[in-house]
């Protein structure tokens, strides 16, 4: 009997505290302040693209299946491999190279990041002032660069054999670069403050 209640509460735990606070929350702010009328109308984020771009990959292939386990062990997704869209001689690049991989993160597994990002990762940045408020793209989608991999507490240090950096995409449904700063800003995103 102790053993099915344990069950059920553990098949319960799987909701991520930032969705719970979106839903519980933020949407109802949204409606009060009388900005939406609706619950489909208030912003929220889609997905979430982590993305490697490894240039080392031409010349040692095996540097990105290093990367895309790394990348797997920190999203709990398995990474798509890129390949290069058109060649270019200058950098050795022939179309239909693998040169990055990354992974589209939905629903539960994308609120889990976004939370252990936001509370796990970002303050283990060495002198961490925030995020750049100018990463917009001027539709609602925001990119953050992040330097190494390392600041992932899934990443063993004496593991890693290359340090790489990596881009994470925020999209969401806010129609304009504002909406989508104040709604990154209320589930918690660290902006900088502009001078």
């Amino acid at each position: 009997m102790a053993q099915a209640a344990t069950k059920t509460a553990s098949k319960g735990r799987g909701v991520s505290g930032i969705k719970t606070f979106y839903e519980e929350t933020l949407i109802p702010a949204y409606l009060a302040e009388g900005r939406y009328t609706n619950r489909l109308q208030v912003p929220r984020v889609t997905k979430v693209i982590v993305n490697i771009g490894m240039g080392e990959a031409v010349q040692n292939v095996k540097v990105l299946d290093t990367a895309a386990e790394e990348l797997a062990a920190i999203t709990g997704q398995r990474p798509v491999i890129t390949r290069a869209k058109k060649s270019i001689a200058g950098f050795k690049i022939r179309q239909g190279m693998p040169i990055g991989c990354k992974v589209t993160l939905r629903g539960r597994r994308m609120y889990e990041f976004v939370e252990r990002l936001l509370h796990a990762v970002l303050p283990r940045l060495r002198d961490f002032r925030g995020v750049s408020a100018k990463a917009f793209d001027g539709r609602g989608n925001y990119t953050l660069g992040l330097k190494e991999q390392l600041i992932f507490p899934e990443i063993e240090y004496d593991t890693v054999q290359l340090v790489h950096g990596m881009d994470v995409t925020f999209v969401t449904t806010a129609g304009d670069d504002a909406a989508a700063k104040d709604l990154l800003a209320r589930l918690g995103m660290p902006f900088r403050e502009a001078r």
